[in-house]
């Protein structure tokens, strides 16, 4: 434990502090402030909560862009141990809310859910452990052990339920095996398989004799695919999304507008602060606001792509490269239900969206990745 603290000590001391990437930080802090915005103006109470979040994960970020993520992955399986402890926990001793369990409560301080946070461990774990076996990360063994490892959080998460997180993982190993190495001959294999599988996965949940999904992520596909269906029940939320983000026109109705036919005035969308907070920006904000988000989180992504493309190992180019796959897939499946081209699912929406827990894992992926930049091209 001594050597690893000198180790840390040692570290810091010979960063070069001028490739601390503050450019990295402007698309955080202006989309930190559109989300502390929209938030007070979606609806009351939260604003306050989430400027308090966003000033710890300040702090947090900073402490972990100062830590070598070579050393914290050193811990790999002291951390495995740790999230699959956290997700057993949440399943047995959490909060139910609506027949899922994601959630420890702490009283007035909020919820946590261990999932948000799961998401950095795994992107740490597989990050070392591909790195550690990258020279052999084609083999039919290394795939199979990686998988079955992935596959245990993974499991557990799915029987929260929480199917869109499942799904975020699900997309960050696809990522992390792609920029690891694997061979091109085994991704079009698995793209042959998977494809007509998920064809046939997809006919299989929408019978009614299916066993895999809930009765309500059913529910969630089958409004989807028919939602004239459910015009009434569970479409109207994205209907009225939709309704929201189009009479916003070119520049929106200004924040804090509170008219009978806006989402906060005619409460036509129920928590619009977390998944359905484009939709506040669409209405608020506008054609031209809600392309500024998009913008900002584009940008984000590519200053995580190029930090990753410079990194100095495979571990920090597997970090970069998987926090910014994660922020991609999360804002687009958020704006995705927001805008009803993809089944309603419980996503939030990166720095804008309320929700403490997301909030500060990802300052923790933000410290991570300025720290990957911190130590680029040192060999």
């Amino acid at each position: 434990m001594i050597k690893r603290f000198n180790y840390f000590l040692h570290g810091l001391l010979r960063y070069d502090f001028r490739k601390y990437d503050i450019k990295l930080l402007l698309p955080v802090i202006a989309l930190c402030v559109i989300g502390i915005l929209t938030i007070n103006s979606a609806a009351d109470g939260f604003a306050s909560k989430q400027l308090i979040g966003v000033c710890a994960g300040f702090v947090i970020m900073i402490f972990f862009s100062l830590i070598d993520y070579n050393f914290i992955a050193n811990f790999q399986w002291i951390l495995y141990a740790i999230n699959i402890a956290m997700l057993l926990a949440v399943l047995l001793l959490g909060i139910d809310v609506n027949g899922a369990r994601r959630w420890f409560s702490l009283g007035s301080f909020g919820t946590l859910q261990p999932s948000e946070f799961a998401k950095m461990i795994m992107l740490i774990i597989f990050a070392k452990f591909i790195n550690d076996n990258k020279d052999r990360i084609s083999r039919f063994s290394t795939i199979m052990i990686t998988g079955i490892l992935y596959l245990v959080p993974l499991v557990l998460i799915f029987e929260e339920p929480d199917l869109s997180t499942t799904l975020v993982f699900v997309f960050l190993f696809c990522v992390l095996m792609f920029v690891g190495g694997i061979s091109f001959k085994i991704v079009g294999g698995i793209l042959a398989t998977v494809i007509p599988l998920g064809a046939l996965f997809l006919w299989y949940v929408t019978q009614p004799f299916q066993i895999f999904l809930d009765d309500y992520q059913q529910t969630r596909i089958m409004t989807f695919l028919n939602p004239s269906d459910y015009l009434l029940t569970t479409y109207a939320q994205q209907y009225n999304s939709v309704m929201a983000i189009g009479s916003g026109l070119l520049t929106g109705k200004g924040l804090n507008n509170n008219t009978l036919t806006s989402v906060k005035g005619g409460d036509f969308i129920s928590e619009p602060q977390t998944d359905f907070i484009f939709a506040v920006i669409g209405e608020e904000l506008g054609f031209v606001g809600s392309c500024v988000v998009i913008g900002l989180l584009l940008i984000l992504v590519i200053f995580c792509l190029l930090i990753a493309r410079d990194a100095a190992d495979m571990t920090g180019r597997l970090i970069a490269s998987g926090y910014a796959a994660m922020i991609s897939f999360q804002a687009f499946v958020n704006i995705g239900v927001a805008t009803a081209i993809l089944p309603n699912t419980g996503l939030p929406l990166p720095f804008v969206s309320y929700g403490l827990s997301s909030l500060l894992a990802n300052f923790i992926g933000i410290g991570l990745v300025l720290n990957v930049g911190l130590q680029r091209n040192r060999r």
